[in-house]
């Protein structure tokens, strides 16, 4: 991004799931822009507890960042459910999570991250907001290619082609482990902005809100859980040594 454009972008619209990476990426954008609203994919997804986690984690944020809740506008909902039924995978019909023969996790939705860049940057033209930013991560990701920093680069040039004009994606957690999004979250707001997305934040494939693990609630043994948890793990570790 040019230091122009950093300059004049003050509004920001976050791809915003529920999970722990997009709720740190909302305190990231809360903290660098003046005007930030979220958006959420509706496609079917069989741990559909996220569309309520969402909406908990917004509140929250609001109350442990009291400083910035003037910041957070609106939320919208997008209803891809056609999408998700053209893109079958384990997270949106009932199949075993395991890998396919291409060597790919059956929780990989065909293209997702690409048609939610894309009505996000079509929300964000009409709603006149600058920037969009979103929790991709290749460090430390669940092995879908859509994650990716060329990924991202390409669709960034691909929307600004077909929209005529810049299309700036912000990823805050590319190049981060779960173990430094874990830190960088207790950088952003502290012990509280932690225990929030602990508590209200979704992660689980299975959808479990009942089991509650040390780093939130899940079953524990989904993909999900498993690197969130060692995230989590390793995250409290590293602190204890430096305490």
């Amino acid at each position: 991004m040019s230091d122009s454009l950093q300059k004049s972008a003050n509004s920001a619209l976050v791809l915003f799931s529920g999970g722990q990476d997009s709720a740190t990426c909302l305190a990231w954008a809360l903290a660098r822009y003046e005007r930030v609203e979220t958006v959420g994919f509706d496609y079917g997804q069989r741990h559909a507890v996220e569309m309520q986690a969402r909406l908990d984690v917004r509140e929250g944020m609001a109350r442990v960042l009291p400083d910035l809740a003037a910041r957070l506008g609106p939320d919208h909902v997008v209803d891809l459910t056609g999408y998700g039924r053209i893109a079958d995978s384990a997270l949106t019909a009932d199949r075993a999570i395991e890998m396919d023969a291409r060597g790919l996790p059956t929780t990989f939705v065909p293209g997702r991250n690409l048609v939610f860049l894309t009505v996000a940057a079509a929300l964000a033209d009409r709603r006149g907001l600058d920037v969009l930013v979103g929790g991709m991560c290749e460090t430390d990701f669940s092995g879908y290619p859509d994650c990716r920093r060329d990924t991202i680069d390409a669709m960034a040039r691909a929307l600004s082609l077909g929209m005529d004009k810049p299309v700036v994606i912000e990823t805050p957690l590319m190049a981060l482990t779960k173990a430094e999004t874990w830190a960088l979250a207790l950088d952003l707001g502290g012990g509280p902005l932690v225990d929030m997305i602990v508590e209200a934040s979704h992660t689980c494939y299975r959808g479990d809100r009942e089991h509650r693990q040390a780093w939130g609630y899940g079953c524990g043994d989904c993909p999900a859980c498993e690197l969130r948890a060692t995230g989590h793990a390793e995250w409290v570790a590293r602190a204890g040594a430096t305490a």
